[in-house]
C-alpha cells in the first residue's frame, strides 16, 4: 500500500465496502466506480472528505473526483476491493445494466496512456523531420515510427484484451481474437492482391464487396481489420456469450482447453463472416452521417463540440467521442470531428489566468496559478471543479470561448494526425505529414485566440467580492442603499483555544481554501459544541469531522485535527447523531486531545463555511484566542 492508504480505506468504506463494488477504473482526475447499489454510498461524507474534491454520478458510474494524483489513490484502492488486475463486473446482470459511456470508458481507459505515449512519439518524429533534423528515410525515423505505430496497427489485440475484461471473457481469449483479426492472410488487402475475385456481392450499392474467399461455402467479405476499433469489440462481446453458453455443459475435466477452443471456433468465423462486415458497414454509415453534418456547416459543427465539451467532461460523457476519434485516426489518418474541443483547454487556462492576475485574494492566487499550468498541459478538471464551475461566470465564459474557437477550427478543417499528447504537447501531432504548415498554424492561432479572448473577457467581467467595510470606505452607492437590508449571521466558536488564519493550516487543501473559508482553532479542551442553531447534517463514522447547516443557510465543516480519520474513531465520543436539531452550545463530540497528540496527530481544527461564495461577505475574527460561543466568523447575507 502507498501513501494514500488511509484515504483509500475511507473511500471504500463510504461507497458501501468492497462487496458493493463491481468495477473500478480511473481517468486523469477521477476514480470511476461501478457500484452494485449507489444508495449505499454516503455522498455527503465523501464530498467533505479530505482528499476528495467532489462526487459525480454519470453514465452508470459513481465518480469520486480526486485530482492529479488519482493514479496513486487508485493503486491503493484496488487491493482493498479485490480488483487488482480486474476491471468491470463479470455478472451478467451488471453487464445488462452497463450503458455506452460505461462500456467505452472501461474498454479505452486502460490503453489511453500508452496510446498517448505512442502518439507523442509519432508527433515528435514528424516534428523533427519538419525541422530538418533528419529525413523520413533515416533509420531513426523508421525506428521511432515503428515504435509509435505498433499499437495502432495491432489495436484489435489491445482492444480485444480490454473488451474481454469488460464483458467477462477470459482476457487471453480476447487477445487471441484480436490477434486473429490482425493475421496477414485474412486481411482484405492480402486476399485482393492474390487474384481476381470469385464474385461480387451487393453490386451497385454502397456495400458492394468483392468475394475472394469462402468458408464452408459461405462468402467472406474481406476487410482490413488492423487498426480498427468497432469490429473487435462486438466480436469479443459475442465470444463472451459463447463462453458462458459452453461453460454450462462442458465437463469440468476438459473445460480448461475445450471451452476456449469452442469459443474461438465459433466466435471468429461468425466474426469474419458476419459481425466484422456488419459493424464496418455500420461505421461507414455513421461516419457518412457525421460528415454530412460537417458538409452542411463545419463552423456550426465545431462550435457545438467546442461549446459543450466542458459540460460533457463534467458528466463524463466525453468518452462517447473516443471511438469516433480513434476510428477516424486509423481509417482516415486524422480526426477533425472531436478536435474542435482543443480550444477549451486554453480557454480554461485564459479565464483562470485572468482571475490570478486580477484577484487580490492571496488564497485565490495560490489556487489559480497551478491550475493555469495544469490547463495549459491539457488537464482542465482541477480548474473546472476548483475554480470555474463554483464561480459560474468563468465556466460560462470558457464555454462561450470554446464555442467561438471550435467554430474557427471547424471552419478551417482543423485536424490532428496522431493520437497522443495533451495540451501544448498535442501540437506535434497536428503537423501535417505532407510537410505543409497550414494545420499547425491553425492549431496554434486557435489556441492563442482562445487564451487571449478568454483572458480579456474574464478580466473585464471579474468582480471580486468586497467587504462591507471596503464598500463603505469607497462610498459606493450599493452600501448606502442596501445597508439596511443586510442580514448578519454570527458563527460562534465551537472550541476553546487559539485561533489561526486558515492560510497557516498545515494541510494544503485547507490552507488554499479548496474546501471552504474560515479559520483554524487549536483546541485547549477536547470538546466541540454547536456554533449555530441548525441541523447536524453529517457526522463522519470516524467522528473526526462533521457537517452542520444553520437555520439561516450557512453550511459548516468542523474537522478535528489533521489526518485523524486514520484513528478510525479512537479517542472520539459522539454526543449527538446525524440529523439531530442542534442549538448553540450543544455538545456534539468529545475527544481525548492529549491521546490524539500522543499518537502523533496535529489537533489543528479548521472551522469552515463551505458555501461562503453564496454570501455577500464573510469576516473572520482577528482575535488570537476564542472561548466557547465567542464570535468566530461573521457572514453577511
Amino acid at each position: 500500500m502507498g501513501k494514500y492508504e488511509a484515504l483509500a480505506k475511507e473511500i471504500v468504506k463510504q461507497i458501501g465496502g468492497k462487496e458493493n463494488v463491481s468495477g473500478l477504473t480511473h481517468c486523469i482526475t477521477r476514480l470511476r466506480f461501478k457500484l452494485k447499489d449507489e444508495s449505499k454510498a454516503n455522498d455527503d461524507v465523501l464530498k467533505n472528505m479530505d482528499g476528495v474534491v467532489t462526487v459525480m454520478k454519470s453514465g452508470g458510474q459513481y465518480q469520486v473526483v480526486i485530482g492529479n494524483h488519482v493514479a496513486d489513490v487508485y493503486a491503493d484502492v484496488c487491493p482493498l476491493i479485490g480488483l487488482e488486475g480486474k476491471a468491470a463486473a463479470t455478472e451478467e446482470e451488471e453487464q445488462k445494466k452497463s450503458n455506452l459511456i460505461d462500456i467505452v470508458s472501461n474498454i479505452f481507459q486502460p490503453i489511453l496512456g500508452v496510446m498517448s505515449a505512442c502518439g507523442m512519439l509519432k508527433g515528435l518524429n514528424a516534428l523533427f523531420v519538419a525541422l530538418g533534423l533528419y529525413t523520413d528515410t533515416a533509420g531513426i525515423y523508421t525506428m521511432l515510427n515503428g515504435i509509435g505505430d505498433a499499437l495502432f496497427m495491432f489495436l484489435p489485440m489491445f482492444l480485444g484484451y480490454t473488451s474481454a475484461k469488460k464483458f467477462g471473457l477470459k482476457p487471453m481469449l480476447g487477445l487471441a481474437i484480436g490477434a486473429a483479426m490482425c493475421y496477414p492472410a485474412l486481411q482484405g488487402s492480402t486476399l485482393s492482391a492474390a487474384g481476381e475475385p470469385l464474385y461480387t456481392l451487393f453490386t451497385g450499392t454502397v456495400f458492394e464487396s468483392d468475394i475472394h474467399m469462402t468458408f464452408l461455402g459461405l462468402p467472406m467479405i474481406a476487410m482490413d481489420y488492423t487498426s480498427t476499433v468497432i469490429p473487435v469489440i462486438f466480436i469479443v462481446y459475442f465470444a463472451s456469450k459463447c463462453e458462458k453458453f459452453f461453460n454450462k455443459f462442458i465437463p469440468d475435466l476438459v473445460k480448461f482447453f475445450f471451452v476456449p477452443m469452442l469459443v474461438l471456433l465459433v466466435a471468429l468465423p461468425v466474426g469474419f463472416l458476419l459481425i466484422g462486415p456488419v459493424t464496418t458497414f455500420g461505421s461507414m454509415l455513421i461516419s457518412q452521417f457525421v460528415f454530412k453534418i460537417r458538409e452542411f456547416s463545419p463552423l456550426l459543427a465545431g462550435a457545438v463540440v467546442g461549446g459543450t465539451w466542458q459540460i460533457l467532461v463534467i458528466f463524463g460523457m466525453h468518452w462517447g467521442f473516443i471511438p469516433v476519434y480513434i476510428n477516424n485516426m486509423v481509417t482516415l489518418g486524422y480526426d477533425n470531428i472531436m478536435m474542435p474541443f482543443f480550444g477549451c483547454t486554453f480557454a480554461t487556462a485564459g479565464v483562470v489566468l485572468a482571475i490570478f492576475c486580477k484577484s487580490k485574494d492571496k488564497k485565490m492566487k495560490q489556487l489559480a496559478l497551478p491550475n493555469v499550468i495544469s490547463s495549459i498541459f491539457g488537464v482542465t478538471e482541477p480548474a473546472i471543479y476548483g475554480i470555474t464551475l463554483p464561480m459560474k461566470k468563468p465556466f460560462i465564459i470558457s464555454c462561450i470561448v470554446g464555442a467561438i474557437v471550435g467554430g474557427y477550427y471547424g471552419h478551417f478543417n482543423f485536424r490532428k494526425f496522431f493520437a497522443g499528447g495533451m495540451g501544448i504537447f498535442e501540437f506535434p501531432a497536428m503537423i501535417n505529414p505532407d510537410g505543409t504548415n497550414g494545420n499547425i498554424i491553425i492549431a496554434i492561432s486557435g489556441a492563442a485566440i482562445a487564451m487571449i479572448l478568454a483572458f480579456i473577457m474574464m478580466f473585464v467581467a471579474y468582480r471580486e467580492k468586497q467587504t462591507v467595510t471596503e464598500r463603505a470606505e469607497n462610498n459606493t452607492p450599493e452600501i448606502q442603499t442596501t445597508a439596511a437590508l443586510l442580514k448578519k449571521e454570527v458563527i460562534a466558536s465551537p472550541l476553546k483555544g487559539s485561533v489561526l488564519p486558515l492560510t497557516e493550516c498545515k494541510d494544503e487543501a485547507f490552507a488554499m481554501g479548496i474546501l471552504g473559508k474560515g479559520v483554524v482553532v487549536v483546541p485547549e479542551e477536547g470538546k466541540v459544541v454547536s456554533p449555530v442553531n441548525g441541523t447536524l447534517t453529517t457526522i463522519f463514522p470516524t467522528l473526526h469531522a462533521m457537517g452542520i447547516t444553520s437555520d439561516d443557510g450557512a453550511e459548516l465543516l468542523i474537522h478535528i485535527g489533521m489526518n485523524t480519520v486514520e484513528l478510525n474513531g479512537k479517542h472520539f465520543t459522539a454526543k449527538a447523531k446525524q440529523g439531530d436539531k442542534i442549538s448553540v452550545g450543544d455538545v456534539l463530540v468529545e475527544f481525548d486531545k492529549d491521546a490524539i497528540v500522543a499518537e502523533g496527530y496535529s489537533i489543528e481544527t479548521p472551522v469552515l463555511v463551505t458555501n461562503a461564495d453564496d454570501f455577500l461577505d464573510m469576516i473572520a475574527t482577528e482575535q488570537k484566542t476564542a472561548e466557547y460561543g465567542d464570535a468566530l466568523i461573521t457572514i453577511m447575507h
